[in-house]
């Protein structure tokens, strides 16, 4: 992370740290109450604590930040947001889906635990998700609403869900729109609904959740594009995962599609179109390095 400046960089530390102890604090709760369900709270904290860049609770708590917001009020729906990212990983991950056998270097939570316990830990953190933004007493019970029905609407079948039904059922028969829908459904919607749900924490106007939207939606689509870059170029150490999986399994991605250099220049473009939109936001210092730092990402 180069390209963070100094004050970047320690308010990065600050929420990341956060973000941990937080999720370490909801586990714990899970693990301690559990008793023949034990197995699967264990599943449901391997696979929430392998690590990954804690991207989208980042977004929640700075957007909430940057419109006006004290962060501790959106810290229940980063974590919730984190949850929802974690269960999509590790049903994705599964025999039926991706089939994939690791996960950030680790064995993925269905060779870890089998695949019936990482099946429903999975649907655990799902319901967990809603269930500490609707518990947590920092927030009125209509921004509990407002922040559920934002979440529910970005992971359904018109959102994440419907992204994954996508890549399920055209895999290696899609066209340039139908991938551009599918990336802005499968990864793009997770990451809208983090920008838009730090403004709703924050109380802020509906021309703010519009903006955070447009934010999202262009790095969501480079975000997806450089994943699919670094799926031929990357470090298999750093990345954590086989490279070339992508290729191997017959998947259609924007790099195969358009070559890796056409690849780099589109998320470039998408990225200065997320930077655009960040000019309608003030004190956005740390949102635009967190930005480049996505462009510029190895891993």
């Amino acid at each position: 992370m180069d390209n963070f400046s100094e004050k970047s960089r320690a308010r990065l530390d600050t929420l990341t740290r956060l973000i941990q102890s937080s999720l370490d604090g909801y586990m714990n709760e899970q693990t301690e109450k559990a008793d023949k369900q034990k197995k699967v709270a264990e599943a449901m904290a391997y696979s929430l604590s392998a690590g990954g860049k804690r991207i989208r609770p980042l977004l929640v708590l700075e957007f909430c930040r940057v419109c006006g917001g004290d962060v501790n009020s959106a810290v229940s729906a980063a974590c919730a947001l984190e949850m929802i990212h974690t269960f999509s990983l590790i049903h994705d991950d599964l025999p039926c889906m991706d089939n994939d056998d690791y996960r950030r270097g680790k064995p993925s939570c269905h060779k870890a635990y089998g695949e019936s316990e990482a099946l429903l830990a999975g649907d655990a953190l799902l319901n967990l998700a809603y269930g500490i933004i609707s518990r947590d007493e920092r927030i009125s019970p209509e921004t509990a609403i407002k922040l559920i029905a934002n979440l529910t609407e970005a992971v359904g079948v018109f959102g994440m869900i419907g992204g994954q039904v996508i890549d399920t059922d055209y895999d290696g028969d899609m066209d340039e729109k139908l991938l551009l829908e599918m990336y802005s459904m499968k990864t793009g919607a997770l990451l809208k609904t983090a920008c838009q749900m730090g403004c709703i924490a924050a109380g802020a106007e509906e021309a703010k959740l519009e903006y955070a939207a447009v934010y999202a939606e262009k790095l969501g689509l480079a975000f997806q594009i450089i994943d699919d870059i670094l799926d031929i170029t990357g470090d298999e150490k750093l990345l954590g995962k086989p490279v070339g999986s992508d290729k191997e399994c017959g998947k259609v991605t924007y790099a195969s599609l358009k070559g890796v250099e056409a690849a780099r220049e589109a998320a470039r473009r998408l990225t200065d179109e997320a930077m655009d939109a960040l000019s309608h936001f003030e004190d956005t210092e740390f949102l635009k390095e967190l930005t480049m730092f996505l462009l510029k990402r190895e891993y």
